[in-house]
């Protein structure tokens, strides 16, 4: 039987993160405490053939692992300080595309206040393994969290949901069309929502980012708090072009909604805070979107307009690992 990521977290990790930076691996990023501030911390990996095409452009690949690490810092509402890299390049990697690959880091870094400060650089051998540490900070005590989510708040999301998971599935492809690239683009040079994150501090009661899929960190933030939300599928904002390629109907929701890479902000607010989240979505000219509620329970579902369950292959992304020693099959 395989070892899956949120059972290695669970069983194996979470009993090591005892210190209350950790806050219990339930979030997207640890908080630090220090004089005057707390400090916020996270690492993504990105491992080729698993979160990166082999022929993905270098210089987008730069800028999605350090996009990946700010969205993390903004699902904390984190201000961005500065990054450390882990390079691991696969020995077919030459010159010129080591090069695209720095142009692509060096702008994500200029464009998210990430500097790079330091790191390691290793050969893991035939392919390419990269990692991130992100700093960030924010004011003591108002980090934001997946924990916090109460019944009677409401649940909302930033942007527009699925486009990455269609474009990932258009750059396997040789398609052309305006809608085709801007679905490709919403893969490979993914928007962090920095700001969005540092105003949820007074406003939010919860929030992840959705790296894994809508549904799955939906689901994450429910467990934290535990509570249950329910996602109105047809509320879930889809873009023009996800629509015009995909469809609209509430299969394609779906897909939308499991889905990931969007990167985009999902989080919770008592219902008394709407007003000032349409103000907040107006000054940054990011749509926000109220797609559910928090109810007493457990879990994450989709539903449809008539409240029955919408079926999901599955919820999200998830790794599975190393086969369990000494366990067979359930």
């Amino acid at each position: 039987m395989s070892l899956r990521e949120f059972d290695l977290i669970e069983t194996l990790l979470r009993p090591l993160a005892g210190d209350p930076a950790a806050r219990g691996l339930l979030s997207d990023a640890a908080v630090l405490a220090a004089e005057g501030a707390d400090m916020a911390l996270t690492k993504d990996m990105m491992a080729e053939g698993v979160h990166f095409l082999p022929d993905d452009p270098p210089e987008s690949i730069g800028w999605r692992l350090v996009a990946v690490n700010a969205s993390d810092l903004a699902a904390t509402g984190a201000v961005p300080r500065a990054c450390l890299l882990g390079l691991g390049l696969g020995r077919g990697r030459t010159h010129a595309w080591v090069e695209q690959f720095v142009v692509g880091l060096q702008r994500a870094c200029l464009a998210f206040g990430l500097p790079l400060i330091g790191g390691d650089t290793i050969c893991p051998g035939e392919t390419t393994v990269l990692s991130l540490t992100a700093i960030g900070y924010s004011g003591a005590g108002r980090a934001l969290a997946r924990t916090g989510a109460q019944p009677g708040d409401r649940l909302w999301v930033s942007g527009t949901i699925g486009d990455a998971g269609a474009g990932l599935a258009l750059a396997r492809t040789q398609a052309q069309g305006d809608a085709v690239i801007f679905l490709r683009d919403r893969y490979w040079w993914p928007q962090p929502r920095l700001a969005l994150g540092l105003a949820l501090r007074d406003l939010a009661s919860a929030a992840a980012d959705i790296s894994d899929g809508l549904l799955a960190d939906v689901g994450h933030i429910a467990a934290a708090s535990g509570v249950a939300i329910d996602i109105d599928a047809m509320a879930i904002p889809l873009s023009p072009a996800y629509v015009a390629h995909c469809g609209e109907d509430l299969a394609q929701r779906a897909t939308a909604a499991t889905a990931g890479d969007d990167y985009e902000l999902a989080f919770t607010a008592p219902p008394h805070a709407a007003t000032a989240i349409l103000a907040l979505s107006q000054r940054l000219g990011l749509m926000l979107t109220c797609i559910g509620r928090v109810a007493a329970g457990q879990g994450a579902r989709l539903l449809d307009s008539k409240g029955a369950p919408v079926p999901a292959p599955q919820a999200g992304f998830e790794h599975h690992y190393v086969e369990s020693a000494g366990k067979g099959e359930d």
